[in-house]
């Protein structure tokens, strides 16, 4: 971002951490299987029963509790989400 001159403003969910509201706002666009990462050790390290069946009301909660679970970066341009980074979606957002 600051190579390319675009304003931004950094939020680390582990230090500054995250809420409902937040997490709510994101799902208004993308789905919680998007959102919440299956693939990363975060989730490896969850009990079975936590992660069996595992539903959008579940999903939440897991991502408030272990808020590294969150698939990063969530990128928010003009009331817009997009997670995950890809190149070639961040070169068309910030033509």
């Amino acid at each position: 971002m600051e190579g390319n001159g675009i304003d931004y403003q950094f939020h680390d969910f582990r230090s500054d951490g995250i809420d409902k509201n937040l997490i709510d706002s994101w799902l208004k666009q993308v789905e919680w299987e998007t959102l919440l990462n299956t693939r990363g050790t975060t989730w490896r390290k969850l009990p079975d029963g936590v992660k069996k069946d595992t539903s959008k009301t579940r999903a939440v909660k897991i991502m408030l509790e272990n808020p590294a679970i969150i698939k990063r970066p969530v990128l928010s341009v003009k009331n817009k989400q997009y997670v995950g980074f890809k190149d070639e979606e961040y070169k068309e957002i910030f033509k």
